[in-house]
């Protein structure tokens, strides 16, 4: 693969990810609004607690989703062997741990860096997100 096609693939393989990462945290906060409305009537601490866990799920569930079409990229396109090593390595380059063990060879590098900008960017993004999220439903200290 050439470098212009890693590079142009990789690209569209983030933009896809991150749009379907916004749509997510989209979908949530309406979700979120509505079960707000339904347990409205619990003790405070449980309704934050079953909201932010409910946000929490999510996130962590699109970021799973998100390492799995990293991994059939890479399945698909011959740069790993087997479902299992192709998770492993996607999993560890997407959350930019990178222990080395499993690498690509030199046609896929820049591909494969793609996915660890997928992972940055994402997960500043939930960052932002459940940091608002705990900022809207923490009560705040009495001045």
């Amino acid at each position: 693969m050439t470098t212009l096609a890693q590079i142009l693939l990789g690209t569209a393989l983030l933009i896809a990810c991150s749009l379907l990462h916004v749509v997510f945290l989209v979908w949530a906060v309406g979700m979120l609004e509505r079960l707000g409305h339904r347990v409205s009537g619990l003790a405070p601490a449980q309704h934050r607690g079953l909201l932010i866990g409910s946000m929490f799920a999510i996130v962590v569930f699109s970021h799973t989703l998100q390492v799995w079409i990293w991994a059939a990229a890479f399945v698909v396109l011959g740069a790993i062997d087997g479902l299992s090593q192709s998770i492993y390595f996607a999993l560890v380059t997407y959350t930019t741990l990178g222990y080395g063990d499993v690498t690509l060879g030199p046609i896929f590098r820049i591909f494969g860096a793609m996915s660890a900008v997928t992972g940055l960017l994402t997960f500043g993004l939930s960052t932002a997100f459940l940091a608002g999220l705990l900022a809207r439903l923490l009560p705040r200290p009495a001045n």
